[in-house]
């Protein structure tokens, strides 16, 4: 095939026109990533090899370097992963974009070189290559090896032999992925990683009849994916931000080459796809962040939500989103969508607050800003193997910094970079009876899994309420164990953990503290201080005790730090953790005291295991806090706490606006 032949397809459309004209706009507007991309690229011509692109899913952080002739199935050390990412070629795009903001030849003579040599040296039929013909990487290679090509329509290099070769691979590929599916790829973050490549192919490829047939049965396989993978709330089943955004980026790319080409999607997908965006919108961290929730790296996740803020014209992604096009987000909607992107409106979001009830994660913020307090709670399934033990889970942020922060993840090796990160204790969570939830087999499975229960939530301008329990104590232990987590806005944080059986076993509750401040205890109250912020962390149970212990977290991938946890050591049928936020050289002390309640109908106090009061005190804000943990009212009664009045199960009074009669019923 000659380079005419497959450049000039007059009724193809590509993700930009014209790369010079991108080139313009990010070096400009991009100067720090158009930086780093053309150091990627220099690595790269001189065969040196490291992942630390924004969205590289295993990240590296020192380079193998090949002296010599590159081998693709090296594998630098005990984790297959680096042959894995190595043999999907995203450094390719790097040299594209390194090509279009310099012109410089030596990029399109090192994609040219490589290219041909992989095709010739890594071959589908050798049993030795089969780590580099997953399905994953033969999928994610249909779209970077695709898109970098792109690049390079002007250079001599890729001459009319390096067309034929790459026609002739990409349609290996392709059908390759045709003959792929099962049940592990309808479910699984691979299978849209593949026929998303598939559909590329089919846009991409001069259009015979076979590549219409691609596009026709990528579009039926990703439908049904997105059927059962997405919940209908918008998050990726896996349980892990970093994999739903990998599936959002794939749709995206899907409904954008779409529609320039004047492909009918089906609604499902627009309508998920446009979901899994939302849902990122409410599920960053006031920096933009993704949580580090199952297998996830912090990453700056604005460019997912700005591409669906332009291919679904919306306005309020756009506000979440970035106020002009990042570097990648430049890219792939092309020297058009860069005005058109410009020019769109953007709003704040009506609501600070959203329940994802199908995924079970619950979020709360104080605001907008990037130093408003922010919380999540999590009460959802497992997901697949990219999950971890952290049901009933808490993440707090408040003034630009993690407080409380789940321990990420360190590597996909079975073994003490694996494990621990994924067990409970790596959690914000509960621990009954000193047994995880979840029992790992490998990397990957578990067993002994459980169902989560009880989801409810409640939101005002004031107060947030979520709460959630887990079936994994009742057998054999018969425990039930329920949390619930008030948020009274803007600055204090109560869970109430509960514990239903027959017999009271020991309990742990664990919270890990982020590593850019200090800790030190007084007593059962924890500070966490640092340069931007104050938190206090009250504990409240019977027969308490607590300990700080030496942990690890993991921001990213084959990288960990040093970190401090607090672990109570319990018993009883409740316990509360009262957290009070401030500025770090604020000197306002929390105040937390439990009152007695007593019932206005018979007049007799009730006992802590049907219903207890918090008031708690926080320079000049007062609240008092009930809640029951079992019916009371019978035949018509009210509680009375502290001179407060009401009924339900979880009542919040403001006493600073003397509220002691009725107050806010969080939960009935």
């Amino acid at each position: 095939m000659t380079r005419a032949e497959f450049f000039n397809q007059a009724d193809r459309h590509f993700f930009f026109k014209d790369p010079f004209e991108v080139a313009k706009y990010v070096l400009v507007n991009c100067k720090e990533e158009a930086e780093h991309v053309l150091s990627v690229a220099d690595d790269v011509v001189n065969r040196r090899f490291k992942f630390d692109l924004r969205w590289d899913m295993e990240r590296t952080y020192s380079h193998v370097i090949f002296e010599n002739e590159i081998d693709w199935l090296y594998q630098p050390g005990d984790d297959p992963e680096w042959i894995f990412a190595f043999n999907r070629m995203r450094f390719w795009i790097c040299l594209g974009q390194a090509y279009a903001m310099t012109g410089d030849e030596k990029y399109a003579r090192t994609f040219a070189k490589q290219l041909c040599h992989w095709i010739a040296a890594v071959r589908r039929e050798d049993p030795r290559n089969e780590k580099a013909w997953r399905s994953i990487e033969v999928g994610l290679r249909l779209e970077y090896w695709q898109k970098a090509m792109r690049y390079f329509e002007a250079s001599p290099a890729v001459d009319d032999a390096v067309i034929t070769a790459f026609v002739e691979s990409v349609t290996e590929h392709a059908e390759f992925i045709m003959g792929i599916w099962n049940s592990y790829n309808l479910m699984s973050n691979w299978g849209v990683m593949a026929n998303h490549g598939l559909f590329i192919a089919g846009v991409m490829l001069p259009q015979t009849a076979r590549a219409k047939e691609y596009v026709a049965e990528a579009l039926r396989r990703l439908e049904l994916e997105m059927q059962i993978q997405v919940y209908r709330d918008g998050m990726q089943w896996e349980q892990s931000p970093m994999y739903h955004n990998e599936v959002a980026h794939c749709y995206l790319d899907v409904v954008l080459l779409a529609k320039r080409n004047g492909i009918t999607l089906p609604e499902s997908i627009l309508r998920k796809t446009h979901a899994m965006c939302m849902f990122d919108l409410y599920a960053a961290k006031p920096d933009h962040n993704e949580i580090s929730m199952g297998d996830s790296d912090e990453i700056d996740q604005r460019d997912i939500i700005s591409k669906g803020a332009y291919l679904f014209g919306d306005s309020i992604l756009k506000g979440r989103g970035y106020v002009l096009p990042d570097f990648d987000t430049a890219w792939d909607i092309g020297e058009a969508g860069l005005s058109e992107y410009a020019a769109m409106s953007a709003e704040t979001p009506a609501s600070t607050d959203k329940a994802f009830c199908d995924s079970g994660n619950f979020y709360f913020r104080s605001g907008w800003g990037t130093d408003d307090t922010f919380v999540h709670f999590h009460c959802g399934p497992l997901g697949a193997g990219h999950g971890h033990a952290d049901k009933l889970h808490v993440d707090l942020f408040s003034r630009g910094e993690d407080i409380l922060i789940d321990a990420g993840r360190h590597s996909y090796v079975f073994g003490e970079g694996r494990v621990p990160y994924k067990e409970l204790d790596a959690h914000n969570t509960i621990r009954v009876n000193r047994r995880d939830i979840y029992v790992c087999k490998d990397s990957w499975a578990c067993h002994d899994l459980s169902r989560p229960v009880n989801q409810k939530y409640y939101s005002d301008e004031r107060y947030g309420y979520a709460e959630g329990g887990h079936l994994a104590y009742m057998k054999p232990e018969g425990v039930f164990v329920n949390r619930r987590v008030i948020y009274l806005k803007p600055d204090i944080l109560v869970i109430a953990d509960e514990f239903y059986g027959v017999d009271v076993y020991p309990a742990n509750q664990f919270f890990h503290f982020n590593n850019a401040g200090r800790l030190w205890v007084e007593g059962s109250r924890y500070t966490y201080q640092s340069s931007r912020v104050r938190a206090e962390l009250l504990l409240i149970a019977p027969e308490l005790d607590s300990e700080v212990l030496e942990t690890r977290i993991s921001r990213h991938y084959n990288h960990h730090e040093k970190n401090q946890t607090v672990m109570s050591s319990l018993a009883g049928t409740s316990a509360y953790t009262v957290i009070a936020l401030s500025d770090p050289d604020s000197k306002i002390a929390l105040a937390v005291e439990k009152v007695s309640v007593r019932s206005n109908f018979k007049g007799i106090v009730f006992d802590d295991s049907q219903i207890e009061a918090l008031n708690i005190r926080h320079g000049d804000r007062h609240y008092t806090l009930v809640i029951a943990h079992e019916e009371y009212a019978s035949p018509t009664d009210t509680f009375f706490a502290d001179g407060c009045t009401g009924f339900g199960s979880a009542v919040v009074f403001d006493r600073k606006k003397g509220e002691n009669e009725i107050g806010t019923v969080l939960l009935w």
